[in-house]
């Protein structure tokens, strides 16, 4: 049977004062703004022809939010595009309660029941999307290859579709919730000064954040629907709270898990929870940190520093996220085609190659790979060795000769997946333990 999100509500100007307050108090209060390096320009995408002048706006994070990202995507489109980024949270309340204060977001698949529930967002056409059919398996199926396990939670294809009654759902139709794009796995990165190397899928488990041994030396994510996942991963390593399914916590097994976090806390295990990626980057660099919640920038940064950390593959699996790119249930006519434009813009391959180099993958790989040398794509999709030093954006080494893409192939990553960043039915109750996490 298809996961389905409750029926889509018609937005009205008058929305239900109970769930104001609850998007604007506790969706204000997560924190996960991310920052990341600029890719470099190769290509053009076909242009697009607007017959009025129209300003698209975008709001998201500042995973995609990049100036560089912008202007490519002015100059091959034709009009004027505005950025308006945040924290995950802050894009997340804003959009939920402000339908009118965007035309296009950009952020996880996790924040689909709440834009759809709270009428922030209008179906897509799937007709319009110009490389619907190149778009891989992953993104509509939950898998790269036949017999794989998807990932408990909400897997992307789960609330792809706008099913008859309104509700989300994995059976194909012709309206879609968000147009599938960029994605990837998250762990953790440790110090191999101070914890030894690890054997990828062997030894390298998530139960490593609450190894006594790295007491008053570990962080967190400071993000509940991202945060919760992690700890949950490290508390099952360790035998120390079981759940019955992962991606759906309950109040009980919630309970049990903060109790063990909160000790932990007060024992001094954590040495904080860091809110973007720089601070996770600073922490470690500072050697505040010798282990703690990552995403792949950072540790292509550190490794840029000369700070020896390496992103774990753990034998549990890894956390998936899927990028979705929606339409507000606000935007029409002329902006709404520039926004189907700029979205189509996003498959073309450009922009898949540009945040390949940041460790990304896109849902249209075939078309990236037109735009990454032979040496980028066995790197980046291949997993494998460096043949020779790979530049970011800002034309640094982010990769030296020699190197070996941690944990393999795209479809060997992706074919991992433990659980997927998900907002579960414990999500409010979630979020009161999180706080007390935060306060203890």
């Amino acid at each position: 049977m298809p996961t389905r999100s409750r029926p889509h509500q018609t937005p009205r100007d008058t929305d239900a004062p109970s769930r104001r307050r609850f998007l604007g108090h506790a969706l204000g209060a997560s924190l996960g703004a991310v920052a990341m390096s600029p890719g470099r320009l190769i290509a053009q995408a076909p242009a697009a022809h607007i017959r009025r002048p129209v300003t698209l706006r975008v709001m998201g994070t500042d995973v995609t939010m990049r100036e560089d990202l912008r202007r490519q995507a002015e100059k091959d489109l034709g009009f004027r595009i505005e950025f308006l980024p945040k924290g995950s949270a802050a894009v997340l309340q804003k959009a939920s309660t402000r339908h009118d204060s965007f035309d296009v977001y950009e952020q996880w698949s996790n924040s689909i029941k709440i834009l759809w529930q709270a009428g922030a967002i209008q179906p897509l056409d799937k007709s319009r999307i110009r490389r619907w059919d190149e778009i891989n398996s992953l993104s509509k199926t939950g898998t790269l290859s036949a017999g794989v396990a998807v990932g408990a939670g909400d897997a992307p294809h789960r609330l792809l579709h706008v099913q008859p009654d309104g509700g989300l759902g994995e059976n194909p139709t012709d309206r879609l919730s968000f147009l599938p794009y960029v994605h990837n796995v998250d762990s953790f990165g440790y110090n191999t000064n101070v914890i030894p190397e690890g054997r990828p899928y062997e030894t390298e488990s998530w139960g490593w954040l609450l190894d006594e041994r790295s007491r008053g030396r570990v962080a967190l994510v400071n993000e509940p629907t991202i945060g919760v996942f992690d700890a949950a991963l490290a508390a099952q390593a360790k035998g120390l709270v079981e759940f019955g399914d992962i991606g759906a916590i309950t109040r009980d097994e919630m309970d049990r898990l903060f109790e063990v976090l909160i000790r932990y806390k007060r024992n001094g295990h954590f040495s904080g929870l860091w809110s973007s990626v720089p601070q996770s980057i600073e922490f470690m660099r500072s050697g505040r940190v010798a282990i703690e919640s990552m995403f792949s920038p950072a540790v292509s940064t550190l490794n840029g520093l000369g700070v020896p950390v390496t992103y774990a593959a753990p034998r549990e699996g890894y956390r998936g996220w899927h990028g979705v790119m929606c339409l507000s249930s606000k935007t029409t006519g002329h902006t709404r085609d520039a926004a189907y434009d700029y979205m189509n813009w996003w498959l073309e391959g450009w922009a898949g190659a540009y945040m390949a180099r940041q460790g990304y993958y896109i849902s249209v790989p075939e078309r990236t790979r037109e735009h990454l040398s032979a040496d980028e794509w066995d790197y980046w999709y291949q997993g494998g060795r460096a043949r020779v030093d790979l530049h970011d954006a800002d034309g640094r080494v982010a990769v030296p000769v020699g190197s070996l893409r941690r944990g393999g192939s795209y479809e060997e990553r992706l074919s991992r997946i433990a659980v997927w960043n998900t907002v579960m039915d414990s999500y409010e109750y979630s979020l009161v333990r999180w706080y007390e996490l935060l306060n203890a």
